[in-house]
């Protein structure tokens, strides 16, 4: 009887260390699937999308001053920016400056501003419906500017208002300055959707 006795002791206290056991081991399953989390944001952050936050009114009224945007970093892995392309680059690496504009001008055309309008090879840019203002600056462009391989033309959509490749300091966009496309506008809500 005592053995009896002793042996559903046993049989009490088995299965809770079992349970401590199994605790343990999901615990440290789930330490190991939040890691592989953090690790393939990271990743994601690094190489696939950038978060960026407008700073000025050189873009509006496509983006305005304080509006954070996701640039798709990918975008241009296998192809080239195309015209309206909203784009991010490096403008300053040293301090880590970014600008974002809109690409005019492609590789291998030739860009000129006349009057206050954009000319690609010589024809007048109509389709160009982001930038509504007459150019009161044509800049270097005032002179025709012909593209080079992977070298890009850009300017804001407030084109009065914006610092652009008219200016000697930024000039034309090489594609190793690129970031990616400004893809989605995630603040403020009220604005929250795709950059077109």
């Amino acid at each position: 009887m005592e053995e009896d006795l002793l042996f559903d002791r046993i049989m009490v206290v088995s299965p809770n260390e079992e349970h401590k056991k199994t605790s343990k081991f999901d615990i440290i399953w789930l330490c190991l699937y939040a890691v592989c989390i953090c690790l393939l944001c990271i990743l994601v952050v690094h190489f696939c999308v950038q978060r960026t936050i407008v700073d000025g009114s050189s873009m509006e009224t496509t983006l305005q001053d304080g509006d954070n945007a996701l640039v798709n970093k990918l975008s241009y892995t296998f192809a080239g920016p195309k015209r309206f392309d909203v784009v991010v680059f490096d403008y300053d690496k040293t301090s880590g400056s970014h600008y974002i504009k809109r690409i005019i001008g492609l590789p291998g055309e030739t860009v000129q501003i006349i009057d206050g309008y954009v000319y690609i090879d010589g024809e007048k840019l109509t389709e160009d419906v982001y930038g509504k203002d007459v150019m009161t600056y044509a800049g270097i462009a005032a002179e025709a500017i012909t593209l080079g391989e992977g070298e890009y033309f850009v300017l804001g959509d407030n084109r009065n208002e914006s610092s652009d490749s008219r200016y000697a300091d930024v000039g034309v966009v090489h594609k190793e300055q690129i970031i990616g496309k400004a893809w989605l506008r995630i603040l403020p809500f009220s604005s929250f959707g795709t950059i077109k």
